[in-house]
């Protein structure tokens, strides 16, 4: 086993990851703005447990069944009506969240979640834990003898500035002598070392972000673009995403 390859891959887009499901890869989950940073900084604050619904019917229907889960998310960037939290990642605050259950659901990254349920092993990753969930899902690869695709939730199916560069930076921390990176991996690699200096600035130019700001999300986006803020690694596996035992 001290001679096996990881081979870390990298999917452009939440359908691909049904791709990285085939191969029976460990799959990270990154959807910087706002869903993964939100999840990350609610398990930092004490939350419980985390469980994705892709629409708001199922979340609604959740919450009917279990009234003391709070309901989270957006659509269009913002709260929907009856919802208890938004998706920005610093309303999830330690009086809010801790012990509780949310249920949560984004546009694009709940549903990246969703596409890859199938997989054995699913963490959640961002900026925020790029060093943590890089180490754990080294060793989670080389012991189970898989590959590791980053799986990028991207905006609407298309491609993300944010998310791309963050494939780049938890791919810097994968790097070793048993692991082959994909040539889209070491793009994001290369990206990320050329910008990494100005990292926030950079991300500000995106297509998403300007959005963002002009929602009034500006905090949420400098908030989610500082790296290894936090060494938490939650895990999506049987419908609940709980921190990594």
């Amino acid at each position: 086993m001290q001679n096996m390859v990881v081979k870390v891959k990298l999917e452009l887009a939440a359908r691909a990851a049904v791709q990285a499901v085939r191969r029976k890869d460990l799959i990270v989950v990154i959807d910087v703005l706002r869903c993964t940073s939100s999840i990350l900084n609610a398990f930092a604050n004490g939350a419980k447990e985390v469980i994705p619904t892709r629409t708001l019917r199922e979340a609604h229907r959740l919450r009917e069944s279990h009234p003391s889960f709070l309901l989270a998310g957006e659509r269009r960037g913002v709260r929907p009506q009856g919802f208890d939290l938004g998706n920005s990642p610093l309303e999830f605050t330690r009086q809010k969240v801790s012990g509780r259950t949310l249920i949560f659901t984004t546009t694009s990254g709940t549903a990246a979640l969703i596409r890859s349920k199938e997989s054995d092993w699913v963490l959640i990753g961002g900026f925020l834990n790029a060093g943590s969930v890089a180490s754990a899902a080294l060793e989670i690869a080389e012991r189970e003898e898989i590959g590791v695709s980053l799986v990028l939730s991207g905006r609407k199916g298309h491609f993300s500035l944010e998310d791309f560069l963050c494939g780049g930076a938890i791919a810097g921390r994968l790097l070793g002598t048993n692991v082959d990176l994909s040539d889209s991996t070491t793009g994001a690699l290369l990206a990320f070392r050329q910008v990494k200096e100005i990292l926030c600035e950079t991300i500000m130019t995106g297509e998403h972000v300007r959005n963002l700001i002009d929602l009034g999300f500006e905090e949420d986006v400098r908030f989610s673009c500082q790296m290894d803020l936090l060494g938490n690694v939650p895990a999506y596996r049987n419908g609940v995403i709980r921190l990594l035992a």
